[in-house]
């Protein structure tokens, strides 16, 4: 009863689009041998499990949330790649939030598979290049992209939660939080003695 052509890949892409529909929390391996056309057993030839499937999802989703942002901030610098990297960020987490909540959470994956897979470095180096063009280095880069990633993901969380009841568009919020962010990456305070590790 297997599917002809069942791979890995395509039972990693079928899993994403399944989270992607009923959320990374209600996906299980039952419920998408149901939507491939095959018995439970069949999807162990290809994956290891759910938390493999998970890992093969969230390193999925790095990469293509990678491809965007990288596409979104090529040949800009400053505030233009700043905004752009963001609003990549925000777009990928709106259209694909099972796959977005795989990148968040940390996950059991295959040290093999994930050596192969280069998203997670490239996301780093997309990163970390961007704020250099502010002038940034160790340890204020760190620092920087921790405030980043906090700042985008809370306000995706938040946002696909409903925890924005106020009657101002997040739009507005979103692109007012981007100017501070510019704004304080531009006058970054200098770090203290002593704050290098």
């Amino acid at each position: 009863m297997a599917r002809a052509g069942l791979t890995a890949e395509r039972v990693t892409r079928a899993g994403a689009e399944l989270a992607d529909e009923i959320g990374l929390d209600q996906l299980s391996m039952a419920r998408l041998a149901r939507r491939l056309g095959v018995k439970d057993a069949s999807l162990y030839s290809h994956v290891r499990g759910l938390e493999d499937l998970r890992g093969r999802i969230a390193l999925l989703a790095a990469d293509e949330k990678t491809i965007r942002i990288a596409e979104a901030t090529a040949g800009r610098a400053g505030k233009e790649a700043l905004v752009a990297f963001a609003n990549a960020w925000r777009e990928y987490a709106h259209r694909h939030p099972g796959r977005y909540t795989a990148t968040q959470i940390p996950i059991d994956i295959d040290p093999e598979l994930a050596a192969k897979a280069p998203g997670p470095r490239r996301a780093v180096e997309l990163t970390y290049g961007m704020l250099r063009g502010y002038g940034l280095a160790e340890p204020d880069l760190t620092d920087a992209v921790r405030l980043l990633r906090s700042t985008f993901h809370g306000f995706v969380a938040l946002e696909a939660a409903g925890g924005f009841a106020h009657a101002r568009s997040p739009q507005r919020s979103w692109d007012r939080a981007l100017d501070a962010l510019h704004t304080l990456l531009e006058h970054w305070p200098p770090s203290r003695e002593g704050d290098s590790s």
